[in-house]
Parts: structure tokens; sequence; C-alpha cells
């Protein structure tokens, strides 16, 4: 039986461990001062008292979730764009556009793609994040990393426009 080859990977982004050791902290930080604040010192108001452990305990949901998700690695392949549990972010077919100007509406050191359909949403903090026909990469990721990536991108897509006309 034929085994299947892997797809080449042409470029990977990882978050940085000390900017994703740094966002944790922040997170979790916030997140016990605004539970410790609910608690010791109450509002005279329950329903301020209740926003303030919401607000902690959801900051300490999206803690996790960011520890989570930075372990992860983005790959780009001929393909398109992934993360290595086998997440498409986006097919290389399906984009139309890289954008990692100064003033685009992107992630920190990251880049937004634009895609051609509208995809599921869904979000990796720190990591990525898809909205509707837009995929930002970037959070607590290397500059230099996502910076490559975007050029290789960018790179495909020309090529595919040349070879199409």
């Amino acid at each position: 039986m034929p085994q299947q080859s892997e797809p080449e990977i042409l470029a990977t982004v990882s978050a940085s461990a000390p900017r994703r050791m740094m966002g944790i902290i922040v997170l979790a930080a916030l997140g016990g001062l605004l539970i410790y604040a609910g608690l010791a010192q109450p509002p005279a108001s329950l329903g301020w008292q209740l926003f303030l452990l919401a607000a902690g305990g959801i900051t300490l949901f999206l803690t996790e979730r960011m520890r989570r998700a930075s372990v992860m690695t983005l790959e780009l392949t001929r393909e398109g764009l992934r993360d290595t549990e086998g997440r498409v972010l986006a097919r290389l077919d399906q984009i139309e556009t890289v954008n990692r100007g100064v003033f685009a509406f992107k992630p920190s050191n990251g880049f937004v793609l634009t895609t051609r359909d509208v995809q599921e949403r869904h979000w990796n903090p720190g990591l990525w994040w898809r909205v509707g026909r837009r995929v930002g990469v970037g959070g607590v990721t290397p500059a230099a990393q996502t910076k490559f990536m975007a050029e290789m991108i960018q790179t495909l897509l020309d090529d595919r426009r040349k070879d199409q006309g």
C-alpha cells in the first residue's frame, strides 16, 4: 500500500516563549484581580459584583484558551495555511490578498488574509483568528516568522496569478 507523503512545509509560525508567558501572566493577573475586587471589596450593587466575578471568570477562561492555543504551530504548505492540529485556516486557492500594513486591522506582529468565501468563525487567542472573509495571524508570535510567512503567501499568490495569465 503506497504511503501518502506529507506536503512540504514552506514556513512555520509559533508563539514566542517570552511573549506567550507575558500574555498568559497578564491575563491571569487581570482575571484574578477582577475576582478579588468582586469578593474582597464588593461594590454596593449586587449587579456590579456579579459583573466583576463574571468578567474575572471569563478572563481566566480566555487565559486557559490562550495557553492551549499558543502551543500550536501554524504551517504553510502549497495547499494552504493550517495548524498542527490539522485545522485549515485558509486554502491557498481561496486567498485573495495578504495585508501586513501598519494601519491594517491585524494582530500584533502579524498579517491578515482576505479569502474569497466567508468561512466558519474561530479564534485561538494569541495565534490566529478567522471572522467572515478575514483570517488574522499573529499575536504572541515573532515578527520575523509572520513577515516571512506573509511574504511566502504573497509569492505563492503571485506565482498562481502568473500561471493563470
